[in-house]
């Protein structure tokens, strides 16, 4: 995503499993933040763009998750859908200091309105 107004302290990166996710409500958004088997962090929006699949209760696999509901695989890095689906997760920026995930929201998930 882009447009960050704010970073966000999700907590310690270990209360995230490795090969797991846990999940971030926003304003708008529920963002899904995985935790690979070699520690890096990726975080989507926390839906499938086929049927809203919760991307989080995936399986984590390398650098990608796999849809819950109908085995759609997404790349953690990109949101792509691989293979012959099509498809995107939307990507959210994310970001780990002092062993703490961040994630870097916009103005609409932070709930700040625009005058005009």
């Amino acid at each position: 995503m882009s447009d960050i107004v704010t970073w966000v302290n999700v907590g310690p990166l270990s209360n995230i499993p490795q090969q797991g996710a846990r999940t971030f409500q926003t304003e708008i958004d529920r963002i899904a933040i995985f935790r690979t088997l070699d520690d890096q962090i990726y975080a989507l929006l926390d839906r499938c763009p086929h049927k809203d699949g919760p991307l989080a209760q995936g399986i984590v696999h390398g650098r990608f998750v796999t849809c819950p509901l109908h085995n759609m695989v997404f790349s953690l890095e990109t949101g792509e859908a691989q293979g012959t689906d099509d498809g995107c997760a939307a990507r959210v920026d994310v970001r780990v200091v002092n062993d703490t995930v961040h994630i870097g929201l916009n103005a609409q998930q932070t709930g700040l309105r625009h005058a005009g």
